[in-house]
Order: structure tokens, then C-alpha cells, then sequence
């Protein structure tokens, strides 16, 4: 690896150690849902990649850690072998984290050692590597959170940063886009993954997009207007969940005698209520956005608006661990940071999608069904992971991310 890919390695590294040094061991085993994983797994998984893709394939002389890791620690790459069922991660009480730990190192030794080597396809694979640990880093956080969201004490997780005082939100205003011929998709330099190329041309009509993302008190007004009672607000497969689950306000929101409070990475705390309202599936930004009488953004219309910014926000590094209020009164708020943004688009291929060959070929486009596109990444999300063009997707019932939302409307 060249000295950049070195640094960039031993900061994702750092980073992924930093971010469970709070943890004990028994906050690391647990599993608290089938869409959850333990910390102690996610500190195993992205070794395991490492190990799995570059290590074994491409140094004859690495002996692998434990043969048996290759089965327990492989997520969903059918084509590497055999896989520990996803919804008993939970069950792995051994190995320990102390031998997880030494597996970390173990790997991270050798991918030191392999420092000289300059083949291109190494420092390409070591890049995958990073990005899918970022990918990680933010699902650990998350998968944290839901875990301790089922605990009565309501403990925090991590402490905040306090740099950032808190903010009024700025009136909710609709800014007229012109649409037409536009390119989306990633541009060739740098680094992207499968589902977001190849760049190409769409046609988009003229739409307005909302300043800012969705408030908190928003939500409430919702609420007050029987938002989650109401049928016709809401998709058929979404009202069906809404009573099922019976959901009647965002994930980690409890009304107790005080008002509204929000559970987060840093404990039970008041609702802010001009911070962005997160933990929504797309049924509920869908059913909010009739309520209002918009709609959802298409993605290519936030891609399209995101193109014009830079890309800075309130993100993982900034250990704020919330969504916060906006800071600023520009005409588009927040395309960065904060929360996801649930857009009306369904997760599928660009025209002339080619996936990647072998197995991380798997990465992306086998999920290309009943799913939907979120845009923008979340105070969980590793800046250096984002580009205007990165795509999440996650299916319409899923609320234990930070994903909230921006109207949209046709002009």
C-alpha cells in the first residue's frame, strides 16, 4: 500500500476502536433485532474482509486467523461459502471480545506489512475495504442505539459534542428548480461503488424542493392531526405496518408526563423540536408528505441540488451523535448530514448497471428489490463516505436508522 492508503487504513481503523471504547463487553454481544448485529460482529465482519478479499487471495504466505471465523463473520456473500444465520450473530457468545480484538490485530499486522506492494488492484481493494468499514461504523452506532433503546435505564452510549448551540429552524420555504437534461451518477475519478454508475443522462421536470428537512415540530402537528389514524394518508402495505406495529410515533420517541422525549446515543433528552425528525420508515415520510400536500423527492432531483454544494454537514466526526437544527438560512439546508432522506425513488439498476466481479459483485446489485433510495448520509455517517452520488437504500419499513426527510413538490 502507498503511504496515503496506509494513513487512510490506520484512521478507519482507529476510528471503528474509538467508537466502542465506551462499550463493555456485554453491550458488544448483544442483539436486540434480526436487522441488528452485535459490536463485538461488526468489529469481526470488517476484519473479515480484509482478510477475506485481500489477505488469503492475494499473499499465498498469510495464514488465515481461524478457519472458522470464515463461516461466523461472512454476512451475505453466498458466493465465499457458508454463513452463521443473521439473526443469531447474537448467540456468538464465544469468541470473545478479547479474542475479536486480537483478530483485529492479528489482520491489521499483516496488512501492515504489505505496505510496499504497489499493485493497483491491492490499494483498489483496501479502498472497498475502508468505504464498507465506514458502512460499518454508522450500522454499529445504529445497531447500538436500537440495542439500548430496550433497555428501561435508557443509557447513553456516547458523549456529545456541545461546539454547536442549538438552532431555531428556519422557515419552511419551496425553491423552484428548472429541471431538464441533467447528468447524474459518479464521475470516473475517485472512488464509488457499482450501483451509483455508470453516469448518465435524465430528464427531469421543473420541481420545487423545501429548504429544509422536516422539523420535529412538524411531526408533532402531524400527530396532533391524527397522522398515524388516518388510512388515507398512507400506502396500503404502510397502513397495514402502521397498525401491526402499532406505530403511533417515530422510533425512540416517548411521551411521559414532562412532554416528548428523544431517546439517542447520548441518553433520554427532551424532544428538540427544531432538530429534524429521524428514525422514520418511508411509509411514515410518505403518509407526512400527503399530509402536506407534496410528495417526496425523486433522487435524481436531490442529486441534481446536492451537485451544487459542498459536502459538509454534521456528520460521525463532528460527535454530535443527533440530528441537529439548521444553522444556516440558505435556500437548500442540510442536503448533507443529519438525517437520510427517504426519496420516492426505488432502489434498482442505472441504465447499463454492470456489478462488480465476483463475490463483491454481491455488495449491492442482489439488492436491487422492494427497497428505496435514501440520499444525503446522517450524523452517523463517516464524512469521507460521502459523495452526491452515494445511494442507501433500505426497505420502506426500516426505522432504526437516522432517516427523516425534505418535501418535494411539481411546479
Amino acid at each position: 500500500m502507498h503511504n496515503a492508503t496506509q494513513e487512510a487504513y490506520s484512521r478507519v481503523r482507529n476510528q471503528t476502536r474509538l467508537l466502542v471504547e465506551g462499550l463493555s463487553p456485554e453491550d458488544m454481544a448483544a442483539q436486540s433485532m434480526a436487522d441488528a448485529s452485535p459490536a463485538k460482529w461488526h468489529l469481526a465482519h470488517t476484519t473479515w474482509f480484509f482478510e477475506t478479499f485481500i489477505l488469503i487471495p492475494h499473499f499465498p504466505s498469510y495464514k488465515p486467523f481461524s478457519e472458522q471465523f470464515q463461516i461466523l463473520f461472512n454476512s451475505y456473500y453466498e458466493s465465499v461459502g457458508e454463513r452463521h444465520p443473521r439473526p443469531q450473530r447474537g448467540l456468538l457468545t464465544r469468541p470473545g471480545l478479547d479474542t475479536v480484538l486480537e483478530y483485529r490485530n492479528y489482520v491489521d499486522r499483516f496488512m501492515d506489512k504489505i505496505t510496499d506492494d504497489e499493485r493497483k488492484e491491492i490499494a483498489d481493494l483496501v479502498c472497498v475495504g475502508l468505504h464498507h468499514e465506514m458502512q460499518h461504523q454508522e450500522l454499529l452506532l445504529t445497531d447500538i442505539l436500537h440495542l439500548f433503546s430496550n433497555n428501561p435505564l435508557f443509557p447513553a452510549a456516547m458523549e456529545k459534542n456541545e461546539t454547536r448551540p442549538a438552532a431555531n429552524s428556519a422557515a419552511l420555504q419551496m425553491h423552484s428548480f428548472d429541471g431538464g437534461l441533467i447528468e447524474i451518477g459518479a464521475l470516473q475519478q475517485g472512488f464509488s461503488y457499482d450501483n451509483e454508475r455508470p453516469r448518465h443522462s435524465t430528464f427531469l421536470n421543473p420541481f420545487r424542493l423545501a429548504n429544509r428537512l422536516v422539523s420535529n415540530e412538524e411531526w408533532l402537528e402531524f400527530i396532533a392531526d391524527g397522522g398515524y389514524t388516518n388510512s388515507l394518508l398512507w400506502l396500503s402495505d404502510g397502513w397495514a405496518t402502521c397498525l401491526r406495529e402499532r406505530w403511533y410515533a417515530p422510533l425512540y420517541w416517548r411521551e411521559q408526563e414532562r412532554g416528548w422525549m428523544h431517546f439517542g446515543l447520548d441518553g433520554l433528552k427532551p424532544l428538540d423540536l427544531h432538530a429534524p425528525v429521524c428514525h422514520i420508515s418511508y411509509y411514515e415520510a410518505d403518509a407526512f408528505a400527503r399530509w402536506s400536500g407534496k410528495r417526496l423527492p425523486r433522487e435524481q432531483e436531490w442529486e441534481m441540488c446536492a451537485a451544487e454544494q459542498q459536502i459538509q454537514g454534521n456528520f460521525l466526526e463532528a460527535a454530535n451523535w443527533r440530528p441537529l437544527a439548521a444553522s444556516s438560512m440558505s435556500n437548500t439546508q442540510q442536503l448533507y448530514g443529519d438525517v437520510w432522506e427517504w426519496t420516492q425513488s426505488p432502489y434498482s439498476a442505472y441504465p447499463g448497471f454492470k456489478a462488480e466481479m465476483g463475490a463483491l459483485g454481491e455488495y449491492n446489485g442482489k439488492f436491487m428489490a422492494n427497497q428505496f433510495v435514501l440520499r444525503g448520509g446522517s450524523c452517523a455517517t463517516p464524512i469521507k463516505q460521502m459523495r452526491n452520488s452515494y445511494r442507501n437504500f433500505f426497505y420502506p419499513h426500516q426505522r432504526w436508522q437516522f432517516s427523516g426527510l425534505r418535501l418535494a413538490e411539481d411546479c
